[in-house]
């Protein structure tokens, strides 16, 4: 199946939604998942927002910090 820019920008919503949901059910702000990535609280609001997106390395980054699995999001995302 050929990816649109309508379903790539659903997904991208969709995955953005899914990482709200798990930094929430971590009990972190965004400030604090920042801190654990080294990172700025911006990064974080970017990519929640859909500002910006995230590559695969910077989701397992994430993934981890949450204790979440990375392929699990990836599958939500169907």
């Amino acid at each position: 199946m050929k990816a649109t820019a309508e379903s790539r920008k659903a997904r991208a919503e969709r995955l953005a939604a899914l990482l709200v949901e798990a930094r929430r059910e971590a009990g972190l702000t965004q400030v604090e998942l920042a801190e654990r990535l080294g990172r700025k609280q911006a990064y974080v609001s970017k990519y929640e927002t859909g500002a910006r997106g995230v590559d695969v390395l910077e989701l397992m980054e994430i993934a981890d910090v949450l204790s979440c699995d990375p392929a699990e999001l990836l599958r939500k995302l169907r």
